[in-house]
């Protein structure tokens, strides 16, 4: 077997350590209008953002809530979803975000048992990476770039569908998502020989409070590492 050195696209990833402000009363009025302002296209990001009063807010809140402990009248739930379709939009919320004393949470729809990518105590917002979800697989020079919404079984099936003989050190667990199991060196049935799956990326890129897109390059080494 050949093995597929995965250089990751991990685009869509907000570091919570960059990402997490003090926080203060705000109106989330102020934070859609924020987002509309600061957008490309006002009409585009619309598409994309579910208030409490949208009648498809708790089905885009609940489908990938795995512990149904945090699905409760009592769970904290977020001011405003945001299932980002483009980078301007990741980029619009950090900014609004930041501006309104808004937390955000990221979530990957994979096994977050704990809540920690949809619940919070303090008022914020949830980043839905449902719409980031590509995988472009380079099978002649053996690197895939995959988008951190994705989940490590639609990764196998990409590969797979390219080179039958090509690999990566993935999870057990085919619905595990890939931002999280990346960061969280998560390893598998490859791992005595192929190390985790961080061990395996060779670039990344994520969006920073700043909202600036960085590659391993820009970023510096330090910074790959913790990630």
């Amino acid at each position: 077997m050949k093995f597929l050195q995965f250089s990751m696209l991990l685009l869509p990833i907000l570091l919570d350590a960059l990402l997490s402000f003090s926080m203060g009363a705000s109106y989330h009025e102020d934070f859609l209008q924020c987002l509309s302002l600061r957008s490309n296209d006002s009409t585009s990001i619309s598409n994309v953002v579910y208030t409490r009063n949208n009648s498809s807010y708790s089905s885009v809140l609940e489908s990938t809530i795995r512990n149904l402990r945090f699905n409760s009248t009592d769970t904290p739930k977020p001011l405003v979803i945001v299932t980002p379709s483009r980078t301007s939009h990741f980029q619009a919320t950090i900014y609004c975000a930041r501006k309104h004393r808004l937390q955000i949470r990221t979530r990957s729809g994979g096994h977050d048992y704990e809540g920690l990518s949809y619940v919070a105590k303090v008022p914020f917002v949830l980043v839905d990476l449902v719409n980031f979800r590509s995988v472009d697989v380079d099978a002649e020079n053996r690197v895939a770039w995959v988008q951190a919404g994705e989940i490590v079984g639609e990764v196998y099936y990409r590969i797979a569908k390219k080179n039958r003989t090509l690999a990566f050190p993935g999870g057990v667990y085919y619905t595990i998502g890939l931002g999280s199991f990346i960061s969280s060196r998560g390893f598998g049935l490859l791992f005595r020989k192929y190390d985790t799956g961080g061990d395996n990326v060779i670039d990344a890129q994520l969006i920073d409070v700043n909202r600036r897109i960085l590659d391993r390059k820009s970023m510096g080494e330090d910074l790959f590492w913790v990630i």
